[in-house]
């Protein structure tokens, strides 16, 4: 079932109409078929019913009209023919039927006032215009008259009437004076309606010789003036005996006094009155009152409301205007004027009238032979308007008879039309207020089908999006119509379709398949067409990356992106729009492919950034708001307020926040009496507390200024508030910080912090310093100071307490009773050494001091520890002297022993003891002597392999660097090494001290062996060297390489080999401390020291080496570290007998912190790491 509905309001651009008909037979407004059908006349333009004309100028009757073929015109004047070839000054324009009249060139336009029709005719009707009703405009002048000035009593109404000659159209009305200047209108002065300008009661300041009434014809654009009229204002008081003579006994300028009047109406008079108005027009209702005071006036409808948005007041309440009445504005109509002495009131009733309105005007019909139709004339008014139908002009009952034809009163029925039933009826609904004319055609005709639509069209739509193809179609009678896909395809049905009535095919949902060529048939019984269109279904245009919402400081830099994805074939085009306006003609707006960037930015760039992307068939577009923030602006307006001696109240009204809540206000004051131009911090309160209560000192000058904060940062500060200064008064508080330190053996000094100006309180501030010796029953002792922060006392007694007081003071008086501090006199050098001094020398690196302490008097201040100064006098082992270079170790408080670490072994010490205090240290105790017992050796100094045979080589020592003690003997252990990196069996040769060489024998040939090497106190072995060499292979070989290593080339060989095997130990080496791993590395891996190599569980040989950290094997050249450490069985002190270097530091306990920092003595560098390199025989075995 095919789906029809009506073309909705946003499609109908698709077809065009010619004119709104009620039969289903629609004329598309086509130019080409416009020319070829036939069609009654249409009147299209014609001058108004009531026209008014210049007498100057010419008069223009217009009257245009269509049809096919073109109409013919005529003209009726007053009801008969007017015959224009008869009137030489009256010409109708070609091809149109609107006349003009010669006025210019001797016409009179008096001669040509009445009531003219036009009528347009063709073979196929006759229309005809309203009756427009010619009359020349008119400015006639004023007539003469003789005015009277008018002498009027202060108090009194006046009118002054203008009485304006009758014009066509009515005049304009103003006042003005001699000078064309408005006279000043108000509640107590205004004009009338009828030109008339009332005075509710006159003032002195009304008297002038020049109220003019002017009367402006704007048809004729002429002035008229009235004479001018006189008014003179008297009050009694002013009457003199000549006007007074001249005035009657009953006039009303008698005795009476100027008094107050209650309101009376001046317009419209009586208590009632009548308006009749037309339906659509503006409703002007007036009331003007005269009283003294001047009344005001209120207007209410009786029994309803003032109907809302259509009610003004004007001319200061004096008149009601209601625009656009309608019969629901009859009714009663009051107006109240009033004043303090009673009130008046006037009802106007109110009647609506309507000349005629349409309700349902005849339109125009075209229908196919045998077809029906009806012709509907149907309008209203007040009175009910008469219904009347004309045929081509005439009336229908003598118009020709048609028995198509039927007229049921405002109706006109129809049935089975035949060509020849074409004609133009007119309907005129009129009553006696007006009337309606119009002219509606019925058009008979038979046309074989027709496509407006041009062949081939291309249509184009986004995907998803309905396609609507157009099939704009014409035939009488109406064609169907049918719709196929491609040029042969099958005909298109189906919910997928929607079948429009003007022939448009709309696919609701077109997609990418729908692609192609659509054709399109109409058929009617006089024959059929078709055409074809094609139709393009396009990608849709996205916004991938969207402009996201943006907070930017100001003077910052912002961009916003939109990045768009589209159909190939269409070219995109990027709008940036700000807040729906364009961008600013700023340089600093940086427009790229796809992106916005704001340089710069300011607080005019905040609002919503809308980028729009338009293509030939779709637009999407996507918005992202621009907030700028910035520091807030400066509060203002600060006030204070509520001014006590301690405190007051300020205020402030907060600037702007910039985009950035304010978070809090910080309040700064100046003290300008003690501190002009420093400002300093008062307090902070919330962003939200626009006043504080300020707490505040006596004797300060200040001024207050306030900071808003928020996220971005500080405001610039307010404008300084207004300066209040507080009373004097006592000091609150005392001098801080107060200190009694002796700077000599026989004085104190006496510091305190001195109070700032606003602390003061007052003028006049100085100090009152007190002191007396401690447990001594002394009187105080005061002196009074200014402007100073330290006292001496002379003379004191050494390092005697003092108990001390500063005390501020005024001109008004002192400061509270200050507390009392505790000081010292100055300190002296201790006086006495530490005695008793012992030493007990725990282990060979290590010992322990004591001594007794020394009394406390004899310190003579402040007690701050103990030193032991100590330093080596020579070693055991070696008779040799050297520089002495003392170390020395700080002990804090009253301790009375501590630790040596870092000894020598094997050598003997001196060391003395002293008391420290504030000043210095005290004599040295005597020197005390101890010696440090033996300890292991460190290792030998080299260890050299040479001369290498068969069976045999030559090993070469040099002494330890440090013996430690007696050499005893020492230790060598060595073992070979096969081709696959195992050990062998470890041998082990005791050697006696005194040698340095050893020749070892009964060697296997061509082997490399490990050697191990240590010296050996009575306390035991010290650390071991390691080399490797190889015994050669034959003799025969060896005379051989000893003559090879003579020759050139082989020292050129040899010098590139060592520098590849350089080059490859720098590798090794950059490579083994980022953790890699290297043959080289490997190789020494296996060559590990057999008395901590582990035995394989399985047959009992040497394992492999390991590079655990624990059980580290020695390399080639490497050595173990002297163990010097301390154990626990040794000795029970702790690291808190530990003394400080000269730069160590105490706890306040006097607890040891910090490690050991003595100096030590300059020893000789430690022995050579390894051996000395191998010589190019060796070097040459090592690669056999």
């Amino acid at each position: 079932m095919m789906k029809k509905r009506s073309i909705s309001a946003s499609k109908a651009s698709l077809v065009l109409f010619l004119c709104q008909m009620i039969s289903a037979l629609d004329v598309p407004l086509d130019s080409k078929l416009l020319e070829e059908l036939s069609q009654p006349p249409t009147i299209t333009q014609q001058s108004p019913k009531d026209y008014i004309v210049d007498p100057r100028e010419n008069i223009v009757i217009q009257c245009e009209a269509k049809g096919k073929p073109p109409p013919s015109f005529s003209w009726t004047r007053n009801g008969t023919h007017f015959d224009i070839d008869k009137d030489a000054q009256v010409t109708m324009k070609p091809n149109s039927g609107t006349l003009v009249v010669n006025i210019m060139n001797g016409g009179k336009a008096e001669a040509y006032e009445g009531v003219y029709q036009c009528t347009a005719r063709n073979e196929r009707g006759a229309a005809i215009s309203n009756n427009i009703v010619i009359r020349p405009s008119r400015s006639p002048l004023w007539t003469k008259e003789k005015l009277e000035p008018n002498h009027v009593r202060e108090g009194d109404s006046l009118v002054l009437h203008c009485r304006p000659p009758v014009g066509l159209p009515p005049p304009i009305i103003f006042w003005m004076d001699n000078a064309f200047q408005r006279l000043p209108q108000s509640e107590r002065v205004s004009q009338g309606l009828n030109g008339d300008l009332y005075f509710s009661n006159v003032q002195p300041e009304d008297t002038r010789e020049d109220y003019i009434c002017y009367a402006r014809f704007n048809h004729t654009q002429t002035i008229q003036q009235k004479q001018p009229i006189s008014v003179k204002v008297f009050s009694m008081d002013s009457l003199n005996d000549t006007i007074a003579a001249n005035l009657s006994d009953t006039d009303i300028y008698g005795a009476k006094p100027v008094t107050e009047r209650q309101p009376i109406l001046l317009t419209p008079t009586g208590s009632t009155s009548t308006k009749v108005e037309l339906r659509g027009n503006v409703l002007l209702l007036e009331c003007i009152a005269a009283g003294l005071p001047t009344p005001v006036i209120r207007w209410i409808k009786e029994g309803g409301e003032l109907p809302a948005n259509r009610t003004f007041f004007e001319n200061f309440k004096k008149t009601l205007k209601i625009t656009d009445v309608s019969e629901a504005d009859s009714g009663n109509y009051k107006c109240i004027a009033r004043n303090i002495l009673g009130s008046a009131h006037h009802v106007i009733s109110v009647t609506v009238k309507a000349a005629p309105y349409w309700i349902t005007a005849p339109r125009n019909l075209v229908l196919s032979p045998g077809e029906d139709g009806t012709l509907i004339c149907r309008a209203n008014g007040n009175p009910k308007p008469n219904i009347s139908w004309l045929a081509n002009g005439v009336p229908i009952s003598i118009a020709p008879e048609d028995p198509s034809r039927k007229v049921d009163g405002d109706t006109i029925i129809f049935s089975h039309v035949q060509e020849r039933s074409s004609a133009v009826y007119q309907c005129n609904a009129s009553n006696e207020y007006g009337y309606l004319l119009a002219n509606a055609f019925v058009n008979v005709l038979a046309e074989p089908p027709r496509i407006l639509t041009p062949a081939n069209k291309l249509y184009q739509v986004i995907a998803d999006s309905p396609a609507l193809l157009d099939c704009a179609y014409f035939g009488s009678p109406k064609p169907e119509i049918e719709w196929f896909r491609g040029v042969k395809g099958s005909i298109l049905r189906g919910s997928e379709y929607i079948f429009h009535d003007n022939g448009t095919l709309e696919i609701p949902v077109a997609q990418k398949d729908s692609t192609g060529t659509y054709t399109c048939v109409a058929r009617n019984e006089l024959g059929k067409i078709q055409n074809e269109v094609q139709l393009e279904v396009k990608d849709p245009t996205m916004i991938i990356k969207q402009p996201e919402y943006k907070v930017i400081q100001r003077y910052g830099q912002v961009s916003f992106e939109c990045i768009i994805k589209h159909d190939t074939t269409l070219l995109p085009t990027i709008i940036w729009l700000k807040d729906n306006g364009e961008l600013p003609d700023d340089e600093r707006f940086l427009v790229g492919k796809d992106n916005l960037t704001i340089m710069n930015v300011t607080d005019k760039d905040d609002g919503t950034y809308t980028c729009i992307v338009n293509t030939t068939l779709d637009s999407v577009s996507a918005s992202a708001v621009l907030t700028v923030v910035a520091r807030p602006n400066p509060p203002f307006d600060l006030e204070l307020t509520g001014q006590l001696e301690r405190s007051v109240e300020l205020s402030w009204i907060p600037g702007d926040e910039n985009n950035s809540p304010i978070t809090s206000f910080v309040i700064e004051y100046e003290d300008g009496l003690h501190e002009p131009g420093v400002w300093h911090y008062q307090t902070e309160v919330p962003g939200t507390q626009t006043t504080v209560q300020l707490k505040l000192s006596p004797y300060v000058n200040y001024s207050f200024r306030v900071i808003a904060v928020n996220e971005i940062g500080r405001s610039q500060p307010s404008e300084p508030s207004e300066q209040y200064l507080t009373k004097s008064a006592n000091p609150d508080e005392n001098p801080s910080n107060v200190q009694g330190i002796g700077s000599e053996p026989d004085n104190l000094v006496i510091t305190w912090e001195s109070l700032k100006g606003f602390q003061s309180n007052g003028p006049g501030l100085q100090y009152k310093v007190s002191w007396r010796q401690k447990d001594v029953d002394d009187e105080w002792t005061s002196v009074i100071v200014a402007n100073v922060s330290k006292y001496i006392v002379s003379g004191t007694p050494t390092f005697v307490p003092y108990e001390i007081k500063v005390q501020a003071l005024n001109d008004l008086g002192y400061a509270p009773e200050p507390s009392e501090v505790i000081g010292h006199s100055g300190e002296d050098l201790p006086m006495v050494a530490p005695g008793n001094v012992q030493v007990h020398v725990i282990n060979s690196t290590l010992a322990k001091v004591h001594w007794d302490p020394v009394p406390l008097k004899t310190v003579r201040g402040h007690l701050q520890g103990y030193k032991v100064y100590y330093w080596k006098v020579q070693s055991l082992s070696r008779r040799s002297r050297r520089h002495v270079e003392k170390k020395i170790l700080t002990f804090r408080g009253n301790k009375t022993f501590g630790m040596l670490p870092g000894l020598e072994p094997y050598s003997s010490y001196k060391l003395n003891v002293r008391v420290v205090n504030g000043k210095g240290e005290g004599p040295a105790s005597p020197d005390k002597v101890f010696k440090t017992p033996e300890g292991v050796p460190s290792s030998p100094s080299f260890l050299k392999i040479t001369n290498p045979t068969l069976d045999s080589l030559t090993l070469e020592w040099g002494l330890p660097t440090h013996p430690n003690g007696i050499l005893t003997s020492y230790i060598l252990k060595f073992q070979p090494i096969n081709n696959t990196h195992e050990l062998g069996p470890l041998v082990e040769i005791r050697i006696p001290a005194n040698e340095s060489s050893l020749i070892l024998k009964n060697l296997n040939y061509s082997t490399r062996y490990k050697f191990y090497f240590n010296a050996q106190t009575s306390v035991g072995s010290g650390s071991q060297i390691t080399e490797e060499a190889v015994t050669i292979m034959d003799e025969a070989m060896a005379s051989r390489q000893v003559d090879i290593a003579t020759q050139g080339w082989f020292i050129g060989l040899m010098c590139a080999v060592a520098l590849l095997i350089l080059i490859l130990l720098i590798v090794c080496f950059i490579r083994r401390n980022k953790g890699g791993k290297y043959p080289v590395k490997e190789k020494e891996d296996a060559h590990a020291d057999p008395e901590i190599q582990p035995m394989k569980e399985d047959d009992g040989t040497f394992g492999e080496y390991s590079d655990a950290e624990d059980h580290k094997p020695l390399k080639k050249g490497s050595r173990t570290p002297s163990d010097r450490t301390v154990k626990k069985e040794d000795s029970d002190d702790s690291l808190v007998d530990y003394g400080e270097g000269v730069n160590g530091q105490f706890n306040e306990d006097g607890s040891f912190i910090g490690q050991y920092s003595g100096k030590k003595e300059k020893e000789p560098a430690e022995g050579n790491e390894s051996s000395e390199a191998p010589s190019p025989v060796n070097a040459m075995n090592s690669f056999v």
